[in-house]
């Protein structure tokens, strides 16, 4: 069975990024470009991937795991050049298929079009192409009277006839491996720039009679090269705005797409409404028939179905279902929220777990606690969890009712059903159904204020 290979070329530094971590790993939608490129190339039927890296490419490899094949490009001297160095990598492989790590826009169903046209011509190599009304700067696609490639040609080389030609290069390719490898021995770096070209290959096959199509991408958004952060802001623009289409198109919400921004990789439920200023990060995933924002950001978090979020910040949280959330929530990381509970003005919740029905109405800090189902907790209360040199976990059972402006300072367990008197400073256990109240006797000192007024 055929084997096709894709070979991402990641190498570069970026030089017009001005950034200390290589082009490649900035994001967009939330993800890698090159991770992007890797996905859309596995979704267009590759069996595996070569990736050069180059500038930062043990960031590269630590960022994109175990899962494909590194070579390494130590000085960069042209895509050939980069072809060259994974050969040995690409023994296995019958078809190749060639993607710039920095085009995080392209679709699958491009690519797969790319590798039919290839499969379907027998070509020796495929190239994709599209069309600008202005293709300044690019390399030029050169056709004869049937309509083959014969050749492309870069704009410094263009004859004023052939700069007119608006059909370009996208560095996008398929060879046959076969006729790749003996043909890419053959290039040399006799240039201005002194680099092996990947388009010389292209020139030597159809010198060979060999046969060179063309697969026409309608799309030219699809082959935007990500190489300054005026580009990556306008593929994070193309690639928000094909994300909130897809949402719509699946059955949700959105008040305002221009003011929601939802990543990649995040997934959302039918009936779900996003409002304006809802952000939607890395990994979220979000029922069905939920109420999200105005002014929500959620980072790697669950929600569960028909919860309401407003003016709500939560990251690496879970929320369950039927639940009240806001507004001005803090929920931190590892914080597990049970179906139908409240949790309502700024309150801030750490790393902990909430269970069913609970109520956590308004002013609170919760850290490090595990809190159950059906408890109320009222306005101020704090769980102490450090004492300046650890922390500890504060523990509140089943059906118990915190009076408001309550401290309690862990290590320490609430009673399923105990009470805890308002304004109550709770250092020791409370046993099940007791009352505890743990608050200094009040003093009144009456014409305290006319006395204190004599004195003067």
């Amino acid at each position: 069975m055929s084997k096709l290979v894709a070979t991402v070329l990641a190498a570069g530094k970026g030089t017009r990024m001005k950034s200390r971590q290589p082009k490649v790993l900035h994001e967009v939608g939330g993800v890698p470009m090159v991770s992007h490129v890797l996905q859309t190339a596995k979704a267009a039927g590759a069996d595996d991937a070569v990736v050069i890296v180059g500038f930062g490419g043990d960031k590269v490899a630590e960022r994109l795991g175990s899962a494909y094949h590194y070579v390494e490009q130590a000085e960069q001297l042209g895509t050939g050049h980069a072809l060259m160095l994974a050969q040995a990598a690409l023994q296995d492989a019958d078809t190749v298929l060639v993607i710039c790590g920095d085009t995080p826009l392209l679709r699958a169903e491009t690519l797969r079009e790319l590798i039919a046209t290839h499969t379907r011509q027998q070509a020796a190599a495929t190239i994709l192409t599209t069309t600008f009304a202005d293709p300044t700067g690019y390399g030029r696609i050169i056709r004869d009277a049937a309509q083959n490639v014969r050749k492309i040609v870069e704009e410094k080389d263009a004859s004023p006839a052939e700069k007119k030609v608006t059909e370009v290069n996208t560095g996008t390719y398929c060879f046959d491996a076969r006729k790749l490898w003996p043909q890419l021995q053959r290039i040399t770096n006799d240039n201005a720039q002194g680099e092996y070209y990947l388009t010389d290959v292209i020139d030597l096959l159809v010198s060979a009679g060999e046969t060179v199509t063309a697969a026409t991408c309608a799309d030219s958004d699809e082959t935007l090269g990500v190489n300054s952060r005026a580009q990556l802001a306008q593929a994070e623009a193309i690639l928000r705005q094909r994300k909130n289409e897809e949402l719509m198109a699946q059955g949700v919400t959105l008040i305002d797409p221009a003011r929601t921004y939802v990543d990649a990789d995040v997934r959302v439920g039918q009936d779900t409404i996003l409002e304006p200023g809802t952000i939607l990060r890395r990994g979220t995933v979000v029922g069905s028939g939920c109420h999200i924002g105005p002014d929500t950001e959620l980072d790697r978090t669950t929600v569960g179905d028909d919860s309401h979020l407003h003016r709500t910040y939560a990251h690496e949280a879970s929320i369950g279902s039927g639940c009240e959330i806001g507004p001005y929530v803090h929920l931190r990381p590892h914080t597990r929220i049970a179906d139908h509970v409240k949790v309502g003005n700024f309150v801030e919740v750490k790393n902990s777990t909430v269970g069913e029905g609970t109520k956590l109405p308004h002013l609170s800090y919760l850290g490090d606690s595990d809190i159950g189902g059906g408890v109320n907790i009222g306005c101020g209360t704090i769980t102490v969890n450090y004492d300046g040199h650890k922390k500890y976990r504060t523990t509140i059972k089943d059906g118990a009712f915190v009076g408001c402006n309550s401290n309690l300072v862990a290590p320490v367990v609430i009673g399923r059903d105990a009470y805890i008197g308002a304004g109550s400073t709770i250092t020791k256990d409370v046993p099940e159904k007791a009352l505890a109240v743990a608050r200094a006797r009040q003093f009144v000192k009456e014409d305290w204020v006319k006395k204190a007024e004599e004195t003067k």
